[in-house]
C-alpha cells in the first residue's frame, strides 16, 4: 500500500520526520510530497526542501520524495496511492485536517486519510515556530535535523534585520544625562 505525506516542509522538522518514520513502518511505500502553499512565501526553494528531506530520510529505504503543485488527490490517483497521511499536533489541527479529509473524500472516495498523532515531544513543533525562533537568534538544533538548522541559520544570517549596525547615539559632553522632572500638579 502506498501512502502520500503532503506538506510544504519549509523547513522539515523532527515532528515531520517522526510521522515519516512511523509511516514507513506502516506502509510499503511513503511518498513525501512537497507542495507550495499559495498563502506563504517559502524560505527555501522546492529543490532545497527536497534536498533537505532526502538527506533527512536517507536511512529509510521505502521513502520517495516528489513535488506537485496541484490537488494532492490528483497526484495520489496518478501514483496509485490509497492513503493520505497527515500528522496531528493539537486540537486546532484536527478541525482543519478533518475538513480537508472530508473535502478529499468528495473528490476521491477510494482514497482514505489517515491521521497520526504526533509524538508528545513534538506536539508543539511547527515549521513556522522554527523560523520564528531562528529569526530572533534562538537555537533550533533540537527542533530540526542539524543540516537543516545550518541552512536556516545561514538564511537568517544573510537577511536578519538584527544584524544591521545600529546608528550611533549622540553623547552629551560634560553633562549628566537629563532626567525628566515630575509634572507639577497645582
Amino acid at each position: 500500500m502506498i501512502a502520500i505525506y503532503p506538506g510544504s516542509f519549509d523547513p522539515i522538522t523532527l515532528g515531520h520526520l517522526d510521522i515519516i518514520t512511523r509511516g514507513s513502518r506502516l506502509f510499503e511505500r511513503v511518498i513525501v510530497l512537497v507542495s507550495s502553499n499559495p498563502n506563504k512565501v517559502p524560505m527555501f526553494s522546492t529543490v532545497e526542501r527536497i534536498g533537505q528531506i532526502e538527506q533527512s530520510v536517507s536511512h529509510l529505504t521505502n521513502i520517495d520524495i516528489d513535488h506537485y503543485d496541484g490537488l494532492t488527490i490528483t497526484y495520489a490517483r496518478q501514483h496509485q496511492a490509497q492513503i493520505l497521511l497527515r500528522g496531528l499536533r493539537v486540537l486546532s489541527d484536527f478541525e482543519k485536517e478533518l475538513q480537508m479529509a472530508h473535502t478529499n473524500k468528495t473528490l476521491a472516495d477510494d482514497i482514505e486519510t489517515l491521521f497520526l498523532s504526533t509524538s508528545t515531544e513534538y506536539s508543539f513543533l511547527s515549521s513556522s515556530l522554527v523560523k520564528e525562533i531562528a529569526r530572533f537568534g534562538g537555537p533550533i538544533d533540537h527542533l530540526v535535523p542539524h543540516h537543516v538548522a545550518r541552512d536556516v541559520y545561514q538564511c537568517y544570517a544573510q537577511t536578519q534585520p538584527a544584524a544591521m549596525p545600529r546608528p550611533a547615539r549622540p553623547k552629551s559632553v560634560g553633562t549628566s544625562p537629563s532626567v525628566p522632572k515630575p509634572m507639577d500638579h497645582r
